[in-house]
């Protein structure tokens, strides 16, 4: 099965085919303008030393800062970072921002850290970075692994390297802080948030009451918990909930709230007692209208499409479906609301976050969840126009968006010199 970097470039090439992409501009997008890789040490809590393999990936900058998460991650690798800091691109520029994309991470699992080691962690990696992010240049977020903790970490260490004078003339050099330290109301719930609008929507397009509807979810992280709580509000039923330690299932509805609280005392839906333990397979082939995969990327295979009995795929996860599975569902009639698409609520908000920021304002969080609402399903209907347009599947009219919004911004600025 090919990797994540290598799926992604085949997505993009099969966008550039269906709009025509220029060969210049083409050839621009196909590699990262900056690769940053940064090995750097770390003194533990055991008065050990560690060195930690750190990255900064800055795809493309045409329409504005490079904007992207950090993830902790054991997986991180560069070609991981090289396909989501690509995904950034796409997704501010099909989201209508003023960002370009980025990515970053550093190859951790922060469960084996101790918080102060995971202060030390973020702040000499924060430093190392030095003048490759800034507020005006390139804006980090949280990621996997990573929370609005780890974003006011950055923030005072980058705020503490510039002059004393202007240095809170930089508080936007991060977003996903805590309210506290900068950052803006729904932040943390905007990655969940922007994917149920879009659900909302397609609910009311097929004519169907969210209250009858069932869903099994993979992942139970940010992104997870998050839609699980917001569709619980809805009245939708949770049968079925799958990360790294295993899976659980109930036909009569998983208690979502006890779910939350259980998660966060073990680190795991693992032994929740409100429904009993099954198999991979039995969580793929639940008897559920939608499945939301919201964890790592490359989760639904060929195969795993075969035993899905959903009808609609919402992507909560950066590359979630390989594209084999991709062709899969769409044979099978199963709607896919695509992760550029179906997750950009996060940087969304960012982006409501660094204006606020910029503008030393603070925004309600009615005014931030009308905002989101419009913007994501504006995206929606631009993407469902360009599919109709081009005669394709909504994943590549998504790619398709953004490409004929970097073309554009391309031919009209030029090349310099």
């Amino acid at each position: 099965m090919p990797g994540f970097y290598e799926t992604t470039v085949q997505q993009f090439q099969k966008a550039a085919q269906a709009v025509k992409l220029q060969d210049d501009v083409r050839a621009i997008l196909s590699e990262p303008k900056s690769v940053i890789q940064i090995s750097f040490p770390v003194r533990l809590d055991n008065g050990t030393l560690r060195l930690f393999q750190g990255y900064r990936i800055q795809h493309n900058n045409i329409l504005g800062p490079y904007k992207g998460g950090i993830r902790y991650h054991p997986q991180v690798s560069l070609d991981e970072v090289k396909a989501l800091a690509a995904l950034m691109t796409w997704k501010c520029a099909l989201a209508g921002l003023p960002l370009g994309g980025a990515k970053g991470g550093v190859q951790i699992d922060p469960a084996k850290h101790s918080r102060d080691e995971l202060m030390r962690i973020t702040r000499r990696f924060t430093h190392a970075l030095g003048t490759n992010i800034g507020v005006q240049y390139d804006i980090p977020a949280p990621d996997m692994g990573t929370n609005g903790q780890t974003m006011n970490w950055i923030m005072d260490t980058y705020m503490n390297s510039v002059g004393y004078a202007t240095r809170n003339e930089h508080r936007g050099v991060v977003t996903g802080k805590t309210i506290s330290c900068g950052g803006s109301e729904g932040r943390e719930k905007a990655t969940g948030q922007g994917l149920v609008y879009l659900i909302e929507e397609w609910a009311k397009e097929k004519k169907v009451d969210l209250k009858e509807t069932r869903y099994a979810l993979q992942g139970f992280g940010n992104v997870g918990s998050w839609t699980a709580m917001l569709l619980d509000r809805l009245g939708a039923r949770c049968v079925a909930v799958m990360d790294h330690k295993g899976a659980i299932a109930s036909a009569d509805g998983l208690a979502v709230d006890a779910l939350v609280q259980h998660v966060k005392a073990t680190g795991s839906v693992a032994g929740f007692t409100g429904g009993k333990p099954v198999k991979e397979d039995d969580f793929w082939s639940a008897d559920a209208e939608i499945c939301v995969p919201a964890a790592l990327e490359n989760q639904i295979t060929a195969r795993v499409a075969g035993l899905l009995k959903a009808k609609l795929v919402a992507e909560g996860a950066n590359g979630p479906t390989t594209p084999e599975a991709d062709e899969a569902l769409r044979q099978r009639g199963i709607e896919i609301h695509p992760d550029i698409l179906a997750n950009s609520g996060g940087v969304i908000v960012s982006y409501f976050e660094w204006t606020q920021n910029l503008n030393n304002e603070h925004w309600d969080l009615e005014e931030i969840d009308t905002k989101l609402r419009k913007r994501i399903l504006r995206s929606h209907r631009a993407a469902r126009d360009a599919a109709e347009r081009h005669k394709t599947d909504l994943r590549t009219a998504c790619y398709g968006v953004a490409l004929e919004r970097l073309q554009a911004a391309y031919n009209e600025r030029g090349i310099f010199p």
